[in-house]
């Protein structure tokens, strides 16, 4: 997965983003089967910029998104989100939903910030060719990612999406899929 790259802060100009506490409360199952991996482990650690993986829908699962339009709406918007504390990373976009990376810095903006920004500039760019609103379900699905591994994991099965959905034969062939700014995961423990 290319979440890795030439920054090693990606994005922050060489300036190291504000630490981020994290917590996770694990299962009870989870609790019996990690018992004899926590020592020098501990129950909290601190993500600097932590990444999350983002999903939105499209109202009534409309094909909207996967247009050339559209897709440049969402790379303009996407340049432009480190002045505003964002970085979106390699991303997806089907017709009826998106699929994105995300780092940001949380004391300038948080993700349903992020994600109602991101809504209406691409709502603006469906209403400008006229498409008539609803564009977009309510809320959005995010998932904190936990490693470089489960960002990879992720990545692969995302890029795939067009070939399961047999709109492509082969991920690379599929327009809508790019990588705006290389993200990399890092945990620091306190």
């Amino acid at each position: 997965m290319p979440l890795t790259g030439q920054s090693p802060y990606f994005g922050f100009g060489g300036h190291r983003p504000p630490l981020q506490k994290t917590s996770t409360p694990l299962r009870k199952s989870d609790k019996l089967r990690s018992v004899h991996n926590r020592l020098g482990r501990l129950d909290r650690i601190y993500v600097r910029a932590p990444i999350y993986f983002l999903t939105a829908c499209t109202a009534q699962r409309r094909p909207l998104l996967a247009k050339q339009d559209v897709h440049g709406a969402f790379i303009r918007f996407a340049k432009q989100g480190p002045a505003h504390g964002v970085w979106i990373g390699a991303y997806v976009l089907m017709p009826d939903h998106l699929h994105a990376f995300v780092a940001l810095d949380a004391e300038r903006v948080n993700l349903s910030a992020l994600m109602k920004s991101l809504k209406n500039v691409l709502s603006k760019e469906l209403r400008e060719r006229g498409v008539a609103p609803p564009h977009w379900q309510k809320g959005f699905f995010d998932h904190l990612l936990r490693s470089q591994e489960s960002a990879g994991e992720k990545w692969k099965y995302v890029r795939e999406n067009p070939v399961r959905a047999g709109l492509v034969a082969h991920s690379n062939e599929w327009t809508y899929l790019g990588e705006i700014f290389a993200l990399d995961y890092r945990v620091e423990r306190l």
